[in-house]
């Protein structure tokens, strides 16, 4: 790790962009399997992946402590020069995704029981989604575990190689996809059969990949049983990961709430506001992009107990984070209405989100802070004040729309959200003093 000196911001941003174009890579998996249904599939195919991929979105984020919490152990682990419990990081997350992936499995049927219960289809769309899910779901443990790879790599800060990886899965995705939807004419079958495979053989690579990287360099093992079990360190990953995924859980309840609230106005403001969402789920590619570099510096700062690289990291990230978040701002506000005709052409609905384009533009502006805190708080697994935090923020939230949605409406929703997102932050910053005192002795 460089010192605090070599930390700049040229550094930080050829760590950055390849962690851009992987999160920009993401939903490029949802948009080709509907680009070949489209075009080669019926419209009940089309519904199929629409609902099969809602389902799967949901039940994988909610895993995503997976990723959030091996890379703090495995940055914290890279810092203080350990490479046996790095490796171990790894053999935990991977354990825990094996358990959780193959519990997805084995419960299928009530999982998939509940969410067509919950979700609304014809019948031939909820047939063809259903053949969609059971497919789909055996590639639970590879998913999961592609997870914990990722968080690794962000640990130790080998976006390059994440980047490669993405592109890799995304690649062999769309080929399977033409290959099995289109020229076998498999459908929302063979959708979920190359997305399945595609996944598989990412880990495959994933796991040639690392096993090179990672290989020890004398006769230790790679994975020694007793470091993987040791009680004390599977203990504290069980309860880091628990406090990420009730953060998480309640940030999905956050939007889900939003969306919810949105619907009450009817369906112009519901359509307005989910296009404005779009808007600003594509900066979040751009702010998580520095999140996750602060997230492995900050991590290795504490495993080597280095204040001074801390501040750095901190310092010099957020400084591009806020930069980075004022253009985006600033796109929202001049390109918005461009994206918004793109994505739209019904005049009431344009009308709307060109009236909450201003308060959307504000949000993007004010985010940075919430996204920099938390890559800060998970690279250091201040994991149970993140919980807490999310818990106050959300609370923030609830008491800010009973207040302003009576009076001022959908725009009194927007504000609430603006203030959700400054919670957020604020939150985290009462832990942050705690945080930093953690980084090394109190003497220094």
């Amino acid at each position: 790790m460089p010192d605090s000196q070599a930390i700049t911001y040229r550094h930080l941003l050829h760590k950055a962009w390849p962690i851009i174009l992987a999160n920009a890579a993401v939903p490029l998996l949802g948009l080709v399997d509907t680009a070949v249904i489209g075009n080669f599939g019926s419209l009940a195919d089309l519904g199929a992946i629409a609902l099969g991929a809602l389902i799967f979105s949901f039940v994988y984020w909610s895993f995503g402590f997976l990723r959030m919490g091996t890379t703090g152990f495995a940055a914290r682990a890279d810092g203080a020069g350990d490479s046996l419990e790095v490796r171990a990081v790894l053999g935990r997350a991977l354990l825990l995704a094996g358990v959780l992936g193959t519990s997805l499995i084995a419960l299928q049927r009530p999982i998939g029981w509940l969410a067509f219960a919950l979700l609304d289809g014809s019948d031939n769309v909820e047939a063809a989604a259903r053949t969609y899910f059971a497919i789909r779901i055996w590639g639970a443990p590879a998913t999961l575990a592609g997870f914990a790879c990722m968080g690794l790599l962000i640990g130790l800060g080998r976006s390059k190689q994440l980047l490669v990886l993405q592109l890799f899965l995304n690649g062999l995705n769309v080929l399977l996809d033409v290959l099995f939807a289109g020229w076998l004419g498999l459908g929302a079958a063979g959708i979920a059969l190359g997305t399945v495979l595609a996944e598989w053989s990412t880990l495959g690579f994933t796991a040639w990949l690392l096993g090179r990287s990672l290989r020890p360099g004398n006769a230790e093992r790679f994975w020694p049983g007793s470091r993987i079990l040791h009680g004390p360190a599977l203990l504290a990953t069980l309860s880091a990961n628990l406090n990420i995924m009730w953060r998480t859980l309640i940030l999905v309840f956050s939007f889900a709430f939003f969306v919810n609230q949105s619907a009450r106005f009817g369906e112009v403001v519901l359509a307005a506001n989910h296009i404005l969402l779009q808007l600003i789920s594509f900066s979040a590619f751009f702010l998580d992009g520095y999140a996750f570099v602060v997230e492995s510096l900050a991590g290795k700062a504490r495993g080597r107990r280095d204040l001074n690289i801390f501040d750095a990291v901190v310092r010099r990230t957020t400084e591009l984070a806020a930069l980075s978040a004022l253009l985006l701002a600033l796109a929202v506000l001049l390109l918005g209405p461009i994206a918004v005709n793109v994505l739209t052409d019904l005049a009431e609905v344009r009308e709307s989100a060109a009236d909450m384009r201003g308060l959307a533009a504000l949000y993007v502006l004010l985010s940075f802070a919430a996204f920099q805190l938390d890559g800060i708080f998970i690279g250091v697994s201040f994991t149970r004040a993140m919980r807490n935090a999310a818990m106050l923020s959300i609370s923030v939230f609830i008491a800010a729309s009973w207040l302003l949605l009576p009076e001022f409406g959908v725009t009194g929703l927007w504000l609430a959200m603006v203030l959700y997102v400054v919670a957020r932050a604020l939150s985290l910053l009462l832990y942050y003093p705690a945080l930093r005192a953690s980084i090394a002795p109190a003497s220094v």
